[in-house]
């Protein structure tokens, strides 16, 4: 991992964040690509690939929860820490923000929802 201007470059198969930890922050994924994977019983399970301008991590702002899922780089990616201060502070600066957050975190519940419906399907 670098410094960047703003923000770290993390190599190919780095952890940015691993599951089970606590956590204070989220990130922004500023260039390069990230992917979310879950440890499980029947092994590590790819959740999703993540690009210049998504975020991740963002559930431990609004929760005292560890983290879900694990966040490697896939190749190089430079990715910006946000701590809640700063994030809180751009809200009241920019309300829009907010609701592309919520559209963003709502469009993941729905996915969500659909694979584990078709998971469920398939079991059947």
């Amino acid at each position: 991992m670098s410094e960047g201007a703003l923000g770290k470059i993390y190599t190919d198969g780095e952890v940015i964040i691993k599951q089970d930890a606590a956590g204070d922050c989220m990130y922004v994924v500023q260039s390069g690509q990230v992917e979310i994977v879950q440890s499980t019983a029947a092994g590590e399970q790819h959740l999703n690939l993540l690009s210049a301008g998504d975020f991740f991590g963002e559930m431990a702002l609004f929760e005292k929860e560890v983290r879900s899922a694990t966040a490697r780089a896939v190749g190089d990616a430079k990715v910006l820490k946000v701590d809640k201060k700063a994030l809180f502070r751009r809200l009241q600066e920019d309300p829009l923000l907010a609701t592309n957050l919520l559209q963003t975190m709502s469009h993941r519940i729905r996915a969500l929802s659909k694979q584990l419906a078709d998971h469920e399907a398939d079991s059947r």
